[in-house]
């Protein structure tokens, strides 16, 4: 596993990134999950698995083609950590 300086670990087969998100209560936990759908959404592109708490979320974002993860998991990543950071 590969972890990257966004906290993204890249796991291989199949590949993946996968992060767990932290959150102060549950009212920011449950903005973070409405605002992932919404953008989710208007991507066009979902996680494949989200496990949640009252205070985190797992995400997985898989490889859009099922076999190599590249520009387009990684930009949905970045705007996913920009949620996260909107709902402190």
């Amino acid at each position: 596993m590969d972890e990257s300086s966004t906290g993204w670990r890249e796991q291989g087969k199949p590949p993946t990134l996968f992060k767990r998100f932290g959150f102060g209560s549950y009212g920011q936990t449950r903005a973070f999950l409405d605002a992932l759908a919404a953008l989710s959404e208007q991507a066009g592109q979902h996680p494949q698995n989200i496990n949640f708490g009252t205070t985190y979320v797992n995400i997985t974002l898989d490889a859009i083609d099922g076999k190599v993860l590249g520009a387009a998991e990684h930009a949905f990543a970045a705007r996913i950590d920009a949620l996260a950071q909107g709902s402190d």
